[in-house]
């Protein structure tokens, strides 16, 4: 990897209501995405539910030793909005696979982007 990290962002469509509104399954979740991606989890996943209206929903923040993990998931759609930062590097189709396992959604739309302090020509 020649840059300082790796940020993965999933914007997941339709979950299942039922997976993304339970805080064990979101807990679950991120042990096993830790596990899966061979990252060490800094104390254990926060959960917490919050929001108004068509925002409401639990947010997960796990750290990790090279970063963290972070979601999002709105109760009434059903979507979820998760970023996964380290300078480990680190598989999108792990992540998407774990994803899937634990909310299924209709779709997942992937975005993976090499993060670097480096000044910009700007």
């Amino acid at each position: 990897m020649n840059t300082w990290g790796i940020e993965v962002m999933l914007d997941c469509y339709a979950c299942d209501k039922s997976k993304v509104s339970d805080k064990t399954n979101i807990e679950n979740f991120a042990r096993e995405l830790v596990e899966r991606i061979d990252m060490v989890a800094f104390g254990e996943p926060w959960v917490v539910e919050f929001g108004a209206g068509n925002k409401q929903g639990f947010t997960l923040v796990q750290l990790i030793e090279t970063s963290n993990i972070v979601a999002h998931f709105c109760n009434d759609s059903g979507d979820g909005y998760l970023n996964v930062f380290s300078c480990k590097d680190f598989a999108s189709h792990d992540v998407v696979a774990v994803v899937e396992k634990y909310f299924a959604p209709t779709s997942v739309k992937i975005n993976r982007i090499p993060r670097n302090a480096e000044p910009s020509n700007e």
